[in-house]
């Protein structure tokens, strides 16, 4: 399935931190876990970033480099259980130098202590707080979080665009990817059903936010770069998400990676798949921020 060196070498010293077994065991456990897992592997910030960590509402939020006229809204992965300021902090940093912008991170509620709709509550709030344009990028939870937002704010005030990273978009059943990758390192099928049972308290959930590929109508939305990794359960809700925007005529992109497993953004600076990866969402980010800052001006 998977014979790149790098990203072999990857998955091993992610699993030295966090081992499969991270993703079923109680909430605190696998918040150890994973914030072991993710300070192995935090980079140092970009010399001279300038960050601070303050309240957008009720919201703890953390922003990177000096206000701009366009910002970049962050939504941390986790599965919603795990994750925070801390937990993608340098990548965030990253993105802020890479594209020159200041980058928004929300902090926003975990479950099970606070059961959806929490989450996208907390990402609604911000966004009405924020007070200039901006690109919503998100990976993983977050990824459905950024989706989620550009849903809630139809026939509103959209982002400029929707970065999806490797989401989970409320797809399974009999998509290809949850069978073909089941059993997939770092995130299984079993353990996408373990996080959508915290999440949701064990009831079954219809709300289209919480399921974005659910939503009856995507016509309106943000314009789309979406990508996947190959090896992950999840691959499959990117596709079809993209195929549902196109056919709702909202510009969307998908891109997805050959070898690449779920959380791959972490393998940035060693493997060079996932740089390639990164250098793509850092240009889709700022295409977005470009031309939607076009658009504006000519309105």
């Amino acid at each position: 399935m998977i014979d790149d060196a790098e990203v072999l070498a990857f998955i091993a010293r992610t699993e030295a931190s966090y081992p499969p077994d991270a993703n079923t065991a109680s909430a605190a456990e696998n918040r150890a876990y994973y914030d072991a897992m993710c300070a192995r592997f935090r980079a140092p910030r970009p010399d001279g970033m300038i960050v601070t960590d303050r309240l957008v509402g009720d919201v703890l939020c953390r922003f990177y480099g000096s206000e701009t006229r366009v910002s970049v809204l962050y939504l941390h992965g986790g599965g919603f259980v795990v994750g925070g300021l801390d937990s993608h902090d340098d990548v965030c940093a990253e993105i802020a130098d890479a594209v020159g912008l200041q980058v928004v991170s929300v902090d926003y509620r975990l479950a099970p202590e606070h059961l959806w709709p929490a989450q996208i509550l907390d990402v609604e709030a911000v966004w009405r707080a924020l007070d200039r344009p901006a690109v919503v990028v998100g990976d993983s939870a977050g990824g459905m979080l950024a989706a989620a937002l550009c849903l809630s704010q139809k026939d509103k005030r959209q982002p400029l665009g929707q970065v999806l990273i490797y989401p989970g978009l409320g797809g399974g059943g009999n998509a290809l990817s949850y069978q073909e990758n089941a059993e997939a390192p770092l995130l299984r099928t079993s353990d996408v059903l373990a996080y959508q049972r915290l999440l949701y308290g064990g009831a079954l959930v219809t709300d289209p936010l919480a399921r974005p590929l659910s939503a009856p109508d995507l016509s309106g939305l943000a314009p789309a770069f979406i990508v996947t990794a190959d090896v992950d359960p999840l691959r499959d809700d990117g596709k079809a998400y993209a195929e549902r925007l196109s056919a709702a005529r909202v510009s969307a992109s998908w891109r997805n990676e050959p070898q690449l497993p779920h959380g791959y953004l972490r393998a940035r600076t060693t493997s060079d798949r996932a740089r390639r990866s990164f250098h793509a969402i850092i240009a889709a980010i700022s295409g977005f921020a470009v031309s939607g800052e076009t658009r504006n001006v000519t309105l």
